[in-house]
């Protein structure tokens, strides 16, 4: 195992670091010359580059996260709401400083109570420094919600094609992770970030036909088509389809729908691109799609 004990830099562990999300946090961090020190289930499985220190641990056993945390100084933390005050105690008496929470854009909304919030409320009341990102709608939910039928059938199943979003780069999302950690002015924020395009899921489709170089059908069902369709898919768009759809809550209450909510502007919870919180505009749509072209089955030039 690597040791960063000699390193004048400070070490940050990074939860959910093979994610999609995680392994951008790690680029960027390593890109600045900051050791980092990622925690998974399987490190052998990794894949991270040989510079990460990649050791064995689980948020859901708070007691295998010991030589995770040992000589760190900060902890990008993802959501495991029922372990995260026995995390983060442990966190603070290993000797951690700062830890950024990967939130959600759902608790600025109030639609998330049960999740994300209560991760947020261990590492705010923990006495430890803080930062809080709150990211919109992943544009790579498309990717695991239509990416298959895209693939196999060059098709998209969508209830509400009109409806708009403003999906965010995951390499924005990091970057936004990886400005906190370097930053210490960036301490106490709660920023919630969005994409830079307002795009119906209809033209999110379009922008994806026209990444991959090929028509892709849109077919309009009803929001009880799209479950059954989606349950049989698979994978996260079986996982997320009641929500998705209007089954249930984003905190999973049957019967009872999410509303749109307006974000109070004097509250931490604005709606934010990434002009107003690092001061350059966000990635765009196309270019997300353009990055994924080849993962929803663009075939090789």
């Amino acid at each position: 195992m690597k040791s960063h004990s000699k390193s004048s830099l400070p070490l940050t562990v990074v939860t959910g670091a093979t994610g999609t999300l995680g392994r951008h946090v790690v680029d960027g961090l390593l890109s600045s010359g900051r050791p980092v020190r990622a925690v998974s289930r399987r490190p052998r499985q990794s894949g991270l580059p040989s510079a990460v220190e990649v050791v064995a641990g689980d948020l859901h056993e708070p007691s295998t996260l010991g030589a995770a945390f040992e000589t760190a100084r900060a902890l990008v933390l993802i959501a495991v709401p029922d372990s995260a005050v026995e995390v983060v105690a442990r966190a603070r008496a290993a000797g951690i400083e700062h830890i950024v929470v990967v939130s959600s854009a759902a608790v600025t909304a109030g639609h998330d109570t049960t999740y994300n919030l209560p991760v947020e409320r261990a590492v705010q009341a923990s006495g430890l420094d803080w930062s809080i990102v709150r990211p919109g709608e992943f544009a790579t939910n498309a990717l695991l919600i239509w990416g298959p039928s895209i693939r196999s059938a060059r098709r998209v199943v969508e209830p509400f094609p009109d409806q708009a979003g403003n999906p965010i780069h995951e390499q924005d999302i990091a970057d936004v992770v990886v400005a906190d950690l370097l930053d210490p002015d960036r301490r106490g924020r709660v920023d919630t970030i969005i994409g830079p395009d307002t795009l119906t899921k209809r033209e999110q489709v379009a922008r994806i036909a026209a990444a991959v170089g090929d028509d892709i059908a849109l077919d309009e069902v009803t929001p009880e088509q799209a479950i059954r369709f989606y349950r049989e898919q698979g994978g996260f768009a079986a996982d997320n389809a009641d929500w998705l759809y209007g089954l249930t809550s984003y905190d999973g209450v049957e019967g009872v729908t999410d509303k749109p909510r307006e974000a109070n502007p004097e509250s931490d919870g604005a709606y934010l691109t990434l002009a107003e919180v690092l001061g350059r505009r966000g990635r765009s749509y196309a270019q997300w799609a353009r990055d994924h072209a080849f993962d929803f089955g663009k075939p090789a030039d």
